[in-house]
């Protein structure tokens, strides 16, 4: 039974395809330059080289096709045809207050998504984009909607509304609702496993930090507080998003240039953050040569990035009471040794000692390793995110009929003993490159 997963932005299609028997991934991949021209994909199947070849792909459907022949071509495919998909797992952004847990997508929810655009109009688009593309080529399997605001709906109100007038929330629905959810929902579930722990008595701070960014306060198991607000942009310093500013920033920028509330809004989205600070440069590996070869703006980036990381960090710990462990997690996360250096470095005080050669050794996507010293009170750890294992075993579950919202469903990955098969084999790999990486793999409790 093959389950396949579909994460659509404005100008890609990211996939997965899983074998629920062998509880193995088969394929992954990507369509990018959707719609925008001189499209392509960068396809890798189990045991073979990744391919990337190029096709327009003027919609999302067309992107949905390409996939979709790409999985069923004889040199490249990993299946016969369309009939053994028997679900298939979408990202959705933005769910808002309506949904605390998955859905297999019918009218309404579509309807809901939709009505959600004005409070993610740069992902919910693209979003309900993917769906109707990949039902017209699917039209007979369900189709199953991930939410990454859910996971936050068990924060108090304490938490999540604005001290704004309540009437723009009770009509307008302003508040926070958070982002990332899927990959907090694996971090936190997997760290409880690490730690030996109950998940409902588990606390944890854990760091999704990639192009996109947030941190998340997990109290007994669950959401209780995050940096990213009522859209994405809130928080700490991303890839081209501004992060906390003052709000009265925008209405100053509009009197002083003239620029319309569009412009200011894709500003502080598309062309600030790390972008906006460095003049060029979204990548952390390029932000690190270029502070490296002595540039101070790229040098001043990550120092401002890294304190935005810190405060959120210390002000978690302060509502949490108990913190079990520290959780780095996605791109710069599981890679940016450089990055996580500058943002665990002086956080001693607060019990959480990193040490400088694990941290230097910790670069894998395969394993999730220990990077604090022995006396650290709280142990900090990488735990690289599978966000698509969570959309699959979701979408499987719901198909199935035995779904439920987390506090009452149980994950494979939450198993003492679990292993993730392709992770296991690029391990070995790993270790034939840096076998120091052996001593700091973190195992179970």
């Amino acid at each position: 039974m093959i389950i396949l997963t579909l994460n659509c932005g404005s100008s890609s299609a990211k996939y997965q395809v899983y074998d629920w028997e062998t509880k193995d991934v088969l394929a992954v991949g990507i369509v990018e330059k959707v719609t925008i021209g001189g499209s392509f994909i960068t396809h890798k199947a189990k045991g073979r080289e990744e391919v990337i070849f190029s096709q327009d792909c003027p919609t999302h459907t067309d992107a949905i096709d390409l996939i979709i022949k790409t999985l069923t071509n004889k040199e490249t495919g990993v299946i016969t045809d369309m009939s053994v998909i028997k679900a298939v797992g979408h990202r959705v952004v933005h769910g808002g207050d309506k949904f605390t847990k998955s859905v297999i997508v019918d009218s309404a929810a579509m309807d809901a998504f939709t009505a959600m655009q004005d409070l993610s109009p740069l992902h919910n688009p693209a979003n309900i984009m993917g769906i109707e593309a990949a039902k017209k080529v699917l039209p007979n399997v369900p189709h199953c909607a991930i939410m990454d605001t859910a996971w936050h709906q068990t924060m108090p109100p304490k938490n999540y509304l604005y001290a704004v007038p309540l009437d723009w929330y009770r009509k307008h629905k302003v508040r926070r609702y958070g982002f990332h959810g899927t990959s907090f929902l694996y971090t936190a579930k997997r760290a409880a496993v690490l730690l030996g722990q109950d998940p409902f008595k588990t606390n944890v701070i854990i760091c999704h930090l990639g192009n996109g960014a947030s941190v998340n306060a997990v109290k007994d198991g669950v959401s209780f507080d995050t940096s990213m607000g009522m859209t994405p942009l809130e928080g700490l310093v991303m890839g081209t998003r501004s992060g906390d500013v003052d709000p009265s920033l925008s209405f100053y920028m509009m009197r002083k240039t003239g620029m319309s509330a569009a412009e200011v809004e894709s500003a502080l989205n598309k062309s600030s953050g790390l972008l906006g600070l460095t003049g060029k440069l979204t990548d952390r590996r390029d932000i690190q040569s270029a502070a490296q070869a002595g540039s101070i703006d790229a040098l001043r980036a990550q120092k401002i990035e890294a304190h935005r990381v810190k405060k959120y960090i210390g002000g978690y710990q302060a509502v949490l009471g108990r913190v079990d462990a520290l959780v780095l997690t996605a791109g710069v996360g599981e890679f940016a040794w450089f990055m996580r250096d500058k943002i665990l470095d002086g956080l001693d005080g607060i019990g959480m000692v990193y040490d400088p050669r694990k941290n230097d050794i910790s670069r894998t996507r395969n394993a999730e390793t220990l990077i604090s010293k022995p006396e650290s009170k709280i142990p900090i750890f990488i735990i690289p995110t599978d966000e698509e294992l969570v959309m699959t075993e979701d979408a499987f579950a719901l198909m199935e009929g035995t779904y439920d919202t987390h506090t009452n469903f149980k994950y494979s990955f939450q198993n003492r003993g679990y292993v993730n098969k392709g992770r296991a084999e690029g391990l070995k790999n790993d270790l034939a490159k840096n076998p120091d990486l052996e001593g700091i793999i973190a195992k179970p409790k």
